[in-house]
Protein backbone atom coordinates (compact mmCIF):
# COMPACT_ATOMS: atom_id res chain seq x y z
CA UNK A 1 0.00 0.00 0.00
CA UNK A 2 1.36 3.48 -1.01
CA UNK A 3 1.60 6.19 1.21
CA UNK A 4 -1.33 9.17 1.76
CA UNK A 5 1.97 11.53 0.77
CA UNK A 6 2.66 9.73 -2.23
CA UNK A 7 -0.54 9.80 -3.62
CA UNK A 8 -0.92 13.59 -2.74
CA UNK A 9 2.01 14.41 -4.18
CA UNK A 10 0.91 12.30 -7.47
CA UNK A 11 -2.15 13.64 -7.28
CA UNK A 12 -0.75 17.80 -7.36
CA UNK A 13 1.87 16.73 -10.04
CA UNK A 14 -0.79 15.34 -12.48
CA UNK A 15 -3.58 18.50 -11.35
CA UNK A 16 -0.44 21.04 -12.64
CA UNK A 17 0.49 19.15 -15.86
CA UNK A 18 -2.73 17.34 -17.25
CA UNK A 19 -4.90 20.24 -19.55
CA UNK A 20 -7.37 21.43 -17.66
CA UNK A 21 -10.13 20.63 -20.79
CA UNK A 22 -9.26 16.97 -20.45
CA UNK A 23 -11.95 15.87 -17.89
CA UNK A 24 -14.72 17.31 -16.15
CA UNK A 25 -13.59 17.11 -12.61
CA UNK A 26 -10.42 15.85 -10.70
CA UNK A 27 -9.04 12.34 -12.07
CA UNK A 28 -8.99 9.24 -9.63
CA UNK A 29 -5.45 8.17 -9.57
CA UNK A 30 -4.18 5.36 -8.50
CA UNK A 31 -0.90 3.63 -6.98
CA UNK A 32 0.38 0.72 -6.18
CA UNK A 33 4.43 -0.92 -6.37
CA UNK A 34 4.32 -1.21 -9.97
CA UNK A 35 2.07 1.46 -11.65
CA UNK A 36 -0.04 4.57 -11.58
CA UNK A 37 -3.57 4.21 -13.47
CA UNK A 38 -5.24 7.64 -13.55
CA UNK A 39 -8.75 7.65 -15.02
CA UNK A 40 -10.27 10.99 -16.03
CA UNK A 41 -14.44 11.52 -15.60
CA UNK A 42 -15.73 12.73 -18.99
CA UNK A 43 -19.00 14.77 -19.70
CA UNK A 44 -22.01 12.40 -20.72
CA UNK A 45 -22.48 12.71 -24.17
CA UNK A 46 -26.01 14.05 -25.37
CA UNK A 47 -28.58 12.19 -26.33
CA UNK A 48 -32.23 12.58 -27.62
CA UNK A 49 -34.50 12.61 -25.36
CA UNK A 50 -35.58 8.79 -24.78
CA UNK A 51 -32.64 7.55 -26.70
CA UNK A 52 -32.54 3.33 -25.77
CA UNK A 53 -29.38 2.45 -23.34
CA UNK A 54 -28.26 0.44 -26.50
CA UNK A 55 -27.86 4.46 -28.26
CA UNK A 56 -26.47 6.14 -24.84
CA UNK A 57 -23.52 3.07 -23.95
CA UNK A 58 -22.61 3.60 -28.24
CA UNK A 59 -22.45 7.58 -27.70
CA UNK A 60 -20.13 6.85 -24.37
CA UNK A 61 -17.70 4.17 -26.18
CA UNK A 62 -17.42 6.71 -28.77
CA UNK A 63 -16.65 9.60 -26.49
CA UNK A 64 -14.07 7.46 -24.64
CA UNK A 65 -12.98 6.26 -28.52
CA UNK A 66 -11.91 9.74 -29.40
CA UNK A 67 -10.79 10.84 -26.41
CA UNK A 68 -7.66 8.16 -26.48
CA UNK A 69 -7.55 8.87 -30.32
CA UNK A 70 -7.10 13.00 -29.88
CA UNK A 71 -5.07 12.73 -26.48
CA UNK A 72 -2.88 9.86 -27.23
CA UNK A 73 0.34 11.73 -27.94
CA UNK A 74 0.48 14.27 -24.81
CA UNK A 75 -0.17 11.32 -22.85
CA UNK A 76 2.59 9.48 -23.91
CA UNK A 77 4.16 12.48 -23.17
CA UNK A 78 2.89 12.79 -20.12
CA UNK A 79 3.71 8.99 -19.22
CA UNK A 80 7.37 9.34 -20.17
CA UNK A 81 7.43 12.13 -17.40
CA UNK A 82 5.59 10.57 -14.83
CA UNK A 83 8.01 7.23 -15.64
CA UNK A 84 10.93 9.20 -15.71
CA UNK A 85 10.33 11.33 -12.10
CA UNK A 86 8.02 9.05 -9.78
CA UNK A 87 9.41 5.20 -11.78
CA UNK A 88 6.06 3.79 -12.33
CA UNK A 89 4.53 3.03 -15.23
CA UNK A 90 1.41 4.84 -16.46
CA UNK A 91 -1.90 3.73 -17.17
CA UNK A 92 -4.57 6.04 -18.74
CA UNK A 93 -8.79 5.47 -18.52
CA UNK A 94 -11.76 7.53 -18.69
CA UNK A 95 -14.84 7.23 -17.08
CA UNK A 96 -18.13 8.32 -19.01
CA UNK A 97 -21.79 7.19 -18.66
CA UNK A 98 -20.80 5.34 -15.41
CA UNK A 99 -18.28 3.05 -17.04
CA UNK A 100 -14.59 3.02 -16.63
CA UNK A 101 -12.87 2.30 -20.19
CA UNK A 102 -9.15 1.72 -19.91
CA UNK A 103 -7.25 2.34 -23.02
CA UNK A 104 -3.61 0.63 -21.12
CA UNK A 105 -3.13 -1.27 -18.30
CA UNK A 106 0.08 -2.94 -17.40
CA UNK A 107 0.15 -7.00 -16.61
CA UNK A 108 2.49 -8.01 -14.30
CA UNK A 109 3.45 -11.15 -12.83
CA UNK A 110 2.65 -12.67 -9.68
CA UNK A 111 4.26 -16.01 -8.57
CA UNK A 112 2.16 -18.33 -5.86
CA UNK A 113 2.17 -21.53 -4.71
CA UNK A 114 -1.31 -23.26 -4.58
CA UNK A 115 -2.18 -26.75 -3.32
CA UNK A 116 -3.38 -29.60 -5.38
CA UNK A 117 -7.12 -28.68 -4.39
CA UNK A 118 -6.43 -25.37 -6.05
CA UNK A 119 -4.81 -26.46 -8.72
CA UNK A 120 -7.74 -28.78 -9.71
CA UNK A 121 -9.97 -25.59 -9.40
CA UNK A 122 -8.07 -23.28 -12.09
CA UNK A 123 -7.37 -26.72 -14.14
CA UNK A 124 -11.21 -26.98 -13.89
CA UNK A 125 -11.91 -23.44 -15.45
CA UNK A 126 -9.36 -24.11 -17.87
CA UNK A 127 -11.37 -27.19 -18.97
CA UNK A 128 -14.46 -25.80 -19.26
CA UNK A 129 -12.93 -22.61 -21.73
CA UNK A 130 -13.77 -20.12 -19.21
CA UNK A 131 -9.72 -19.13 -18.80
CA UNK A 132 -7.28 -20.22 -21.86
CA UNK A 133 -4.78 -20.96 -18.93
CA UNK A 134 -3.79 -21.29 -15.21
CA UNK A 135 -2.99 -18.29 -15.03
CA UNK A 136 -6.13 -16.63 -16.82
CA UNK A 137 -7.66 -18.66 -14.68
CA UNK A 138 -6.30 -17.59 -11.75
CA UNK A 139 -6.77 -13.70 -12.88
CA UNK A 140 -10.04 -14.84 -13.58
CA UNK A 141 -10.80 -15.60 -9.65
CA UNK A 142 -9.49 -12.48 -8.54
CA UNK A 143 -11.55 -10.54 -10.84
CA UNK A 144 -14.52 -12.17 -9.56
CA UNK A 145 -13.45 -11.98 -5.78
CA UNK A 146 -12.76 -7.96 -6.32
CA UNK A 147 -16.16 -7.55 -7.86
CA UNK A 148 -17.87 -9.20 -5.10
CA UNK A 149 -16.28 -7.72 -2.09
CA UNK A 150 -15.41 -4.30 -3.27
CA UNK A 151 -16.79 -2.87 -0.34
CA UNK A 152 -14.86 -5.25 2.07
CA UNK A 153 -11.62 -4.33 0.40
CA UNK A 154 -11.93 -0.56 0.17
CA UNK A 155 -12.56 -1.06 4.14
CA UNK A 156 -9.18 -2.77 4.09
CA UNK A 157 -7.72 -0.65 2.66
CA UNK A 158 -8.52 2.44 4.86
CA UNK A 159 -7.41 0.53 7.25
CA UNK A 160 -3.78 0.26 5.77
CA UNK A 161 -3.34 3.66 5.13
CA UNK A 162 -4.51 4.08 8.87
CA UNK A 163 -1.38 2.28 9.66
CA UNK A 164 0.58 3.59 7.40
CA UNK A 165 -0.33 7.12 9.13
CA UNK A 166 0.47 5.68 12.86
CA UNK A 167 3.43 4.02 12.05
CA UNK A 168 4.78 7.23 10.05
CA UNK A 169 4.01 9.12 12.77
CA UNK A 170 5.44 6.75 15.77
CA UNK A 171 9.14 7.26 16.64
CA UNK A 172 12.39 7.31 14.97
CA UNK A 173 13.89 3.88 15.51
CA UNK A 174 16.90 4.67 13.44
CA UNK A 175 18.22 7.64 15.89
Amino acid sequence: MESDEAISQLRGWFTGRLPGDWFTGAPEIVLDREEITVIGPLATPVTPDGAAEAERAAAAEGLARRFREETRERRMEIAREVEHRFRKKVSWGVSVGGETVMFTTLSVPVMTRLRQSERQVLDTLVAAGVARSRSDALAWCVRLVGRHTDSWLAELRDALQHVDRVRAAGPDIDS
